[in-house]
């Protein structure tokens, strides 16, 4: 058992794999309550973990079929409730690839960089899977890569003991693994209390999140699947608020996206859109610059001395 550091900055794409997420649990602790369905920073918790694994060649629900936002495939153990084991037994029947993201349906700051990093940790050991620990230290077997060939091997030997997977805990899965050990406090929060939801909606709020999660969520919500460089739009949105006037910042910004879209969409269309917007901005305001210095330079007209000035 080891603990996995990756090199800083290692941010490459990883071969195909397949996600699993579990989203069936009875949610106890939050009086029953649809717990994927609950929003935090305006997305449903479910849809911010699938946000997470979108680069997955499958992803897997297990639970009941519900409107989700990108398509997934859908499973449930039988009988429905029969636990995590059970689940991801469910949701390993449909996936084909070599390597399997295991994730619960309740993870607000998981993001698709701890994705990456758990599959490059797996493919950089020898380990059976590599798991994230949480701020106590605790493993967390549901924000986890495994090799998929070990977990159909180990769910058929349980199966084989216990007649069905029913009601199984996790541990008695991965005791049996060769784990290698990520640790990270905030991705590996998960929303299993009221108080929880509380404190991940007002982490969310704080300064140095709310613009990014703010930008994830009207991605989610128009259906936008691009990234830009925010900074460039921020610096544009200045630009017209002072060049121009404030309310020029919004209908600036506004007019280069559409002309972004218009020219393919792209995030370099955007820039350059962008790029053309703010310098129309600064030459609108040296224009006024200069007028304003013609106008303090322009001497003051002499006095009328003709003979009707008295």
């Amino acid at each position: 058992m080891t603990s996995y550091e990756p090199p800083s900055g290692d941010r490459g794409a990883v071969p195909a794999y397949d996600a699993v997420v579990l989203a069936g649990g009875a949610a106890r602790r939050l009086g029953g309550a649809d717990k994927p369905g609950l929003r935090v920073g305006g997305r449903a918790l479910l849809d911010r973990v699938l946000t997470a694994c979108a680069d997955a060649r499958t992803t897997v629900v297990v639970a009941d079929a519900r409107p989700t936002a990108r398509p997934v495939l859908w499973a449930r153990e039988d009988p429905p409730g029969g636990g995590p084991v059970a689940a991801l037994g469910a949701g390993l029947h449909r996936t084909t690839a070599q390597e399997l993201v295991v994730l619960s349906a309740d993870l607000p700051f998981l993001g698709a960089a701890t994705v990456r990093r758990l599959l490059t940790a797996l493919r950089a050991s020898d380990a059976d899977a590599v798991l994230l620990t949480d701020a106590d230290g605790r493993d967390q077997p549901l924000v986890a890569a495994y090799r998929t060939h070990v977990l159909r091997r180990e769910l058929a030997a349980l199966t084989a003991e216990h007649g069905n997977l029913t009601g199984l805990p996790l541990r008695r899965l991965t005791a049996a693994l060769d784990l290698t050990r990520v640790p990270d406090p905030v991705a590996s929060f998960d929303c299993d209390t009221w108080d929880d939801i509380a404190a991940a909606r007002a982490r969310i709020r704080e300064h140095g999140h709310v613009l990014d999660e703010w930008i994830s969520a009207a991605k989610d919500e128009l259906g936008i699947d691009l990234d830009v460089d925010t900074g460039v739009l921020l610096d544009l949105a200045r630009d017209a608020a002072h060049s121009v006037a404030r309310p020029a910042a919004p209908l600036t910004t506004f007019l280069v996206g559409y002309a972004a879209a218009q020219a393919g969409g792209s995030p370099e269309a955007v820039a350059e859109a962008a790029r053309k917007a703010s310098a129309l901005a600064l030459r609108w305001a040296d224009e006024a610059d200069e007028t304003d210095k013609a106008a303090d330079a322009k001497p003051a007209a002499a006095p009328d001395t003709g003979p009707d000035a008295g």
